[in-house]
């Protein structure tokens, strides 16, 4: 993934130099000029620049003579989906992310992520993977490799897809080597922070340590899945129902060999020839309203279903998301030696 700075032009800079940035990027040639700190003033583009020329503009004058002062552009936070949607499917494919400064701290690229949510993802790390020893003796389990990259990362991936860039990992067995391998997450367009836990705080007993998220959504997930979950769809089914809690469900379908009879004081009202029944079980992926994460107790020991069985308790609207897709939990070695093999065949 190119780094979003490559997009950025400091005015003052010469439309010769502006061309020089533009060859560089190829089919991605757009250019959004900024001053010195980074507030977006305009876009360039090389239609800009032929238009310019043949209007008398020469190459040694200041891009600003011919820039695009009203660029369109994605406002971090926004929760409008439909818009970014609209942006996507047009013909709007490299887009500025701006805070409420106008000052750019990303560049959207749409042939290499699918949306841009307003979301900030907790990705919890911090168990010792037990039942995969001895591989997580030394190594941390959300850094076992399925096939060329730590489960982790393909997680992390996943996510950034989805336009997701801001980042909290909840960290304790062997932290210091997911630290040092994700890093603060400048290499990837995105921002990781790590929240620390002193002693075991369950599956959601950490983000209570979290005080300053990015968006009014978060999602919480294992770090341990493998999955090619849409987020986008998650995430608008989220607020088409105007959800305070969802979380993803996985569906199991039992068969019963016989038929089933449904009785009543001992006759028989009714019965099913063979029939088949789905069940839901947790996927371990949750999305929820910020204003939700207050109701967590502070640095105790929390689970995630702890939260989901008081938020049904006090009437909050929960739900559930079936997924469609792929999912794996790698709790055991015959789930980690069947994550080897699917993961070449499964469609991120």
């Amino acid at each position: 993934m190119r780094n979003y700075k490559d997009h950025l032009l400091i005015k003052g800079n010469l439309i010769k130099e502006a061309l020089v940035k533009l060859d560089l990027l190829a089919k991605d040639a757009i250019l959004f000029v900024v001053d010195d700190e980074d507030k977006l003033i305009g876009s360039l583009t090389d239609g800009d620049v032929r238009r310019g020329l043949i209007k008398g503009a020469s190459i040694n004058d200041k891009v600003e003579s011919i820039i695009q002062d009203h660029p369109r552009f994605i406002r971090k936070g926004e929760v409008d989906i439909q818009k970014i949607i609209e942006y996507r499917e047009g013909n709007f494919k490299i887009l500025p992310v701006v805070d409420k400064n106008n000052i750019i701290v990303n560049v959207i690229n749409f042939r290499e992520v699918r949306s841009y949510l307003p979301i900030d993802a907790v990705v919890m790390a911090g168990g010792k993977g037990q039942r995969l020893r001895p591989l997580t003796d030394s190594t941390p389990k959300p850094l076992l490799k399925v096939g060329d990259k730590p489960i982790m990362e393909h997680n992390l991936n996943r996510l950034a897809k989805y336009g997701i860039d801001d980042f909290w990992i909840s960290v304790k067995y062997l932290g210091e080597q997911i630290e040092s391998y994700f890093g603060n997450g400048k290499d990837r367009n995105s921002k990781i922070h790590y929240v620390w836990e002193d002693e075991p705080l369950g599956t959601i007993g950490a983000v209570s340590k979290i005080k300053d998220f990015a968006h009014e959504y978060v999602l919480v997930t294992n770090s341990d899945l493998l999955t090619n979950l849409d987020y986008e769809d998650f995430f608008l089914d989220f607020v088409d129902q105007d959800a305070d809690f969802s979380v993803v469900t996985i569906p199991y379908n039992v068969n019963i060999p016989y038929a089933v009879l449904e009785t009543s004081n001992g006759h028989i009202m009714n019965f099913k020839e063979k029939p088949t029944y789905t069940y839901y079980s947790n996927g371990g992926i949750y999305l929820m309203k910020k204003s939700i994460l207050n109701l967590l107790p502070k640095d105790s020991f929390y689970n995630a279903t702890d939260l989901m069985e008081k938020l049904i308790k006090e009437n909050y609207k929960v739900i559930s998301y079936p997924l469609a897709g792929y999912w794996l939990d790698i709790g055991k070695h015959e789930d980690f030696e069947k994550a080897q093999r699917d993961i070449f065949k499964i469609k991120f």
